[in-house]
């Protein structure tokens, strides 16, 4: 009895990888960009797909290579017409994504994840009752956007990290991926968001990339006090020190960061509050967004604010902040789970 051969995978590769792997079994570098084109420019995970291919070579291909090693466990849409993702890893492992659409469907960005669970354990964060588990390799990140465009049949235009985990504690693969975003996928930098915490030697790292994205800063409290129970990476690195890394990025990179906040019922949300971090964002280039908290699938204790006391805490934050820009996020998904980690707590939680 013959022993099944591991198959090669070619979901990640560029042009050139992809040729030496097709020259290998005796194909021109014409049939390897054939099926480079359907992978990344048609979002094919399955060679009965792609129709210009000789039929002779079909058997051979599947027989050698496979297309990715994600699967889909999970897809909910929500009544706004978000979309949401659990994704299972070889390993069993879980990851969710989210796809939203905003300006009447002329602007589709994907939420991703790039790790599994997360260290950093924000008390109002679902993934941070998950725990931290593992990193996702550069592939397994890209490849949710991928998925995401086959199951849908839709390109996607923008990009944010800010799934499960916290991106810049996996630095490399994250940088990776943007590359692979850029340069296989075609979505520009300009179209890629990073949102962290506030790990600060990654911050400065990234500022020396010196790449045209977006960097967002998970601030959630102007006060080290606060923001070490709402933030404990804070506990490590202060807020001075955050603004001073947040404004060295700035200088860097030519580009405005994004200030999130979410904003808690009762705790983080008055307009004291709101005083403190316009003026603690008042000579930083950047625009701050208010997150009025997802408590509709939530187990936790904390609350969302109701819209006069989000509109007050933005109003104030305007006048403090030297004329920043200060907007309210358009809430996605309330009905679907679709924040962070909640998905992928709903479904264990129902194996059980």
């Amino acid at each position: 009895m013959a022993l099944m051969t591991e198959q090669t995978d070619l979901f990640g590769m560029n042009l050139s990888e992809l040729e030496a792997e097709i020259l290998k079994l005796g194909l021109s570098k014409f049939r390897a960009k054939q099926i480079f084109n359907w992978i990344y420019l048609k979002s094919s995970n399955n060679f009965e797909e792609m129709t210009d291919l000789p039929q002779k070579n079909l058997s051979l291909l599947q027989e050698k290579f496979k297309i990715g090693s994600l699967s889909l466990i999970e897809r909910q849409v929500s009544s706004d017409g978000t979309r949401k993702y659990l994704f299972a890893l070889e390993d069993g492992n879980l990851v969710e994504s989210v796809l939203m659409s905003f300006e009447d469907g002329k602007r589709l960005t994907a939420c991703i994840s790039s790790q599994i669970g997360c260290a950093v354990k924000c008390p109002f964060c679902s993934t941070g009752t998950l725990g931290f588990k593992k990193n996702l390799r550069a592939e397994e990140i890209l490849e949710q956007v991928h998925l995401i465009q086959n199951i849908e049949k839709e390109r996607i235009s923008n990009i944010v990290f800010m799934g499960q985990g916290e991106p810049l504690n996996n630095y490399d693969s994250v940088v990776k991926a943007t590359q692979g975003l850029r340069e296989l996928i075609g979505i520009g930098a300009r179209h890629i968001t990073i949102s962290t915490s506030g790990v600060i030697p990654k911050i400065d790292k990234l500022a020396k990339e010196k790449i045209q994205l977006t960097l967002a800063l998970s601030l959630h409290d102007p006060d080290d006090e606060d923001r070490d129970v709402l933030v404990p990476i804070n506990k490590k690195w202060k807020i001075n020190e955050l603004m001073s890394s947040m404004k060295n990025y700035v200088k860097s990179t030519n580009r405005r960061v994004t200030i999130e906040y979410v904003l808690l019922k009762g705790m983080n949300d008055s307009n004291k509050k709101a005083e403190s971090l316009g003026k603690l964002v008042s000579d930083l280039h950047c625009n701050i967004n208010l997150i009025p908290y997802n408590q509709s699938c939530s187990d936790t204790v904390f609350l969302r604010p109701d819209d006069k006391r989000v509109l007050e805490f933005s109003e104030v934050v305007k006048r403090f902040s030297k004329g920043k820009t200060v907007t309210i996020r358009q809430e996605k998904g309330h009905d679907i789970k679709a924040a962070c980690g909640q998905l992928e707590s709903s479904y264990r939680k129902s194996l059980h």
